[in-house]
């Protein structure tokens, strides 16, 4: 421990077991995790002043996810630190361990600036107008007067490493992250028999040994091979039992195109998707294997009327970040939200294709021939009956000027059927009927993607889609981040199912560049 001579000493009650660690918690991480405060067991853990300076700038955001956080930690730390004695003695914390307010003397006292330790640091961070360097000096700080070791726990890759880079360990905030990344294919080949085989063709289910099926969880897709090379694929639904998929030939959008699964990864998909007992899917995809495009194509075949589940769909995505203000733009939501959902609108486009099927064509000039004596007024009626569009013409041969056809997700969108959904206003929502779509959720972190789940009512589902593999959040990884954390902990549960998509059917370039870029 270096000597610090005519220094301001603090008093933690620190324990001073060899067992104990002293850790700083950099301000991401109570930003990410404002409870983190109580997960660090029976360690001694230290919060720098800079730390609530930093807070202090971030809680006025209103209606954003950090604000929120920032007031949260706020009113614990206010209820933990009552007084200005708790604040420089620290206080014990109810799961063993010590909470500290770092207050760095070498940066407080001008007389200690010039210690070993801190030219070193200088010579290496000169920049103390900097937070993060100064928190990094405090962590430094804490090294030098309690029990080592001390770690600087931070979500901000740079500090991390230049907290290193002055001799300080460093890590991430790993309270949520999972265990390990499933880098492989999603589901499993079972061997069995030609004849179990066939019985479970004929009848529909079939109940494994109990060694084979100890390792499955509850609606894990698997596929049956026999020795023969015959597959048939299956979902387990618990006690050894596993069942034929229960997917249609295809599936249709209201007044769209019919569209199957193209491989067997999209037909797993769609059982889950069209499965009313499963209201939590986590599925993981690359560019170009058709999350998107099922998603919303099982969503709407699921408010058609003969199969109206569901009173409608609401599609949303990260704005940046959960939370993240969409501007002061003018227009409506819809309007605002649009470039971010632009995909989803290629998709309705695909789906529910702007001209008209040749065969109500040839219907609509039936019609018009059939009433023929009604002249232009007929006609013009017929076509906008098809398109969408008002008639071009005013009843007396006159031309009120052409308007342009409404294209089919703006006729979604306007009947209400297809709802577009601002995260940044989903708190206190609750979200009945719906068939919830969420992209891009690797972006979000877990108390954000636990925030949308919490709002889904009964009679809703909700479907989570995304690329672990590309993240923009600089606060998760792919092992952090919500959409991963949500399937390791929903694995197993009845209400929840898991699918990976891993090959592309978007095209042969968009395949060769997703693997190969």
């Amino acid at each position: 421990m270096e000597s610090i001579p005519g220094a301001v000493a603090l008093k933690p009650r620190l324990k001073v077991s060899a067992k104990a660690k002293s850790f700083v918690l950099d301000t991401n991480v109570l930003l990410h995790d404002p409870q983190s405060i109580f997960k660090f067991e029976d360690n001694n853990l230290a919060i720098p002043v800079e730390v609530l300076e930093e807070l202090d700038a971030i809680k006025t955001e209103q209606s954003t996810e950090r604000g929120r956080n920032a007031r949260r930690v706020h009113r614990i730390l206010s209820e933990l630190l009552p007084d200005s004695r708790s604040m420089h003695e620290g206080v014990k914390l109810p799961n063993g361990g010590t909470l500290s307010i770092i207050i760095n003397p070498w940066l407080a006292d001008p007389a200690l600036k010039d210690t070993p330790t801190m030219l070193a640091f200088r010579a290496i961070l000169p920049d103390l107008a900097k937070k993060d360097n100064r928190i990094i000096a405090a962590a430094l700080y804490v090294k030098s007067c309690y029990p080592p070791p001390t770690i600087l726990v931070t979500k901000d890759v740079n500090v991390a490493l230049k907290a290193r880079a002055v001799g300080l360990e460093a890590q991430d905030y790993l309270n949520d992250k999972v265990a390990d990344v499933d880098d492989e294919g999603d589901y499993r080949e079972i061997e069995v028999t030609i004849y179990e085989l066939q019985r479970f063709a004929s009848e529909g289910e079939f109940t494994l040994e109990d060694e084979t099926s100890r390792t499955l969880t509850l609606n894990e897709y698997v596929l049956l091979r026999s020795t023969e090379g015959k597959t048939m694929p299956a979902r387990y639904y618990g006690e050894g039992r596993v069942c034929r998929l229960k997917i249609p030939d295809w599936i249709k959008a209201p007044g769209g195109i019919t569209i199957r699964g193209r491989n067997l990864e999209q037909q797993f998909f769609m059982d889950a998707l069209l499965d009313d007992s499963i209201t939590l899917v986590t599925c993981f995809g690359k560019a170009g294997t058709g999350k998107t495009l099922l998603s919303i194509g099982c969503a709407l075949h699921q408010t058609h009327e003969d199969h109206s589940r569901y009173d409608g769909v609401s599609i949303s995505r990260p704005v940046m970040a959960l939370g993240k203000d969409i501007g002061f733009l003018p227009g409506t939501i819809e309007e605002k939200m649009k470039p971010w959902l632009q995909p989803y609108f290629d998709a309705l486009e695909v789906l529910i294709p702007s001209r008209p099927p040749k065969e109500p064509q040839f219907a609509a000039k039936k019609v018009s021939k059939k009433h023929r004596k009604g002249g232009a007024s007929a006609l013009a009626m017929s076509n906008a009956a098809l398109t969408g569009a008002a008639p071009t013409g005013n009843g007396n041969g006159g031309s009120a000027g052409p308007n342009a056809p409404m294209k089919p997700y703006e006729r979604l969108i306007k009947s209400g059927l297809v709802e577009i959904e601002a995260l940044a206003f989903i708190r206190g929502r609750s979200i009945a009927r719906r068939f919830f779509i969420l992209d891009e959720a690797q972006q979000l972190t877990p108390h954000e993607v636990k925030t949308v789940i919490t709002r889904i009512s009964e009679g809703s589902k909700i479907v989570l889609i995304g690329d672990p593999a590309q993240i923009d959040n600089p606060y998760v990884d792919s092992r952090s981040n919500g959409l991963v954390y949500c399937h390791d902990r929903m694995k197993g549960q009845s209400l929840a199912a898991h699918v990976k998509l891993t090959k592309g059917e978007r095209s042969r370039l968009a395949e060769l560049a997703a693997d190969l870029l």
